[in-house]
């Protein structure tokens, strides 16, 4: 069974930093994307940034600059350091993986549980 499980969250005050991290974990068989995405009281979950293989990360607008997302093929891993933060950064932080699983064919979008991140002084 596929499981993403994030860590790093946290309290922190504005301008600090914070990094998130995601591991994937169980029989996969290869990855095509890993993605942060968050959701704030009241809001439609976003996409924050993108990593694909093969090809350059892509950032919301909104974090352009101050994010950067990195991902280790070899740990099944997907970072997220998070630089110069805003309260309007607040929020829940999801991980999300598209891979293929050994035991399915085609690939399949999985979650991790979320991670609370809070910019506040």
């Amino acid at each position: 069974q596929v499981q993403l499980v994030e860590s790093g969250g946290g309290l922190v005050q504005p301008g600090g930093s914070l990094r998130l991290s995601c591991v994937a974990s169980g029989r996969i068989r290869s990855i095509s994307a890993m993605a942060w995405h968050r959701q704030a009281p009241g809001k439609e979950r976003e996409l924050v940034a993108i990593i694909t293989s093969g090809r350059s990360p892509n950032y919301a607008d909104s974090v352009k600059g101050r994010f950067t997302i990195s991902r280790d093929n070899a740990e099944n891993t997907v970072s997220l350091q998070m630089n110069s933060l805003k309260p309007e950064d607040t929020a829940v932080y999801y991980c999300n993986a598209l891979l293929t699983p050994y035991y399915v064919i085609g690939a399949v979008n999985y979650w991790g549980q979320g991670t609370q991140v809070t910019v506040s002084s």
